[in-house]
C-alpha cells in the first residue's frame, strides 16, 4: 500500500481545480494550521463526511521498560488528538475489509 503524502494532494487538486500547485500548496498549508491551531486551543474540529479531531486526556498508566522489566516507569496523562471517521468515510473503509482480510491470510 502506498501512502499519500502531502505533495501528492497538492498536485492531484491542482490538476482537478485548475489552480497553480502553489497556490493549492498554500491553501492546504493553512488548513492544516488552522486545524493544528484549534485543536491546540482545545476545540474539536468537525469536518462533515469526514470526520471529527478531538483533544482527549489520556490517564496516566504504570509502563515497563522491556531492558529493565523490574522497573515500573510512570507514563503521565497527556493530551492526545483522536480522530471518529465520518459516516461516509467509515462506509467507504469499510468496503475494504474482504482485500484487507485476504492481504492478512485471514
Amino acid at each position: 500500500m502506498a501512502n499519500l503524502t502531502k505533495r501528492d494532494m497538492v498536485v492531484k487538486i491542482s490538476d482537478d481545480v485548475g489552480i497553480t500547485q502553489q497556490q493549492t500548496f498554500d491553501v492546504i498549508q493553512k488548513t492544516l494550521e488552522h486545524i493544528t491551531d484549534s485543536l491546540a486551543d482545545g476545540d474539536n474540529v468537525e469536518l462533515r463526511n469526514f470526520g471529527v479531531f478531538e483533544v482527549r486526556l489520556t490517564k496516566s498508566r504504570v509502563g515497563r521498560n522491556p531492558n529493565k522489566p523490574e522497573t515500573d516507569v510512570v507514563i503521565p496523562a497527556r493530551a492526545t488528538v483522536k480522530f471518529k471517521p465520518g459516516k461516509i468515510m467509515r462506509q467507504r473503509v469499510l468496503l475494504r475489509t474482504a482485500e484487507l482480510s485476504q492481504q492478512n491470510g485471514a
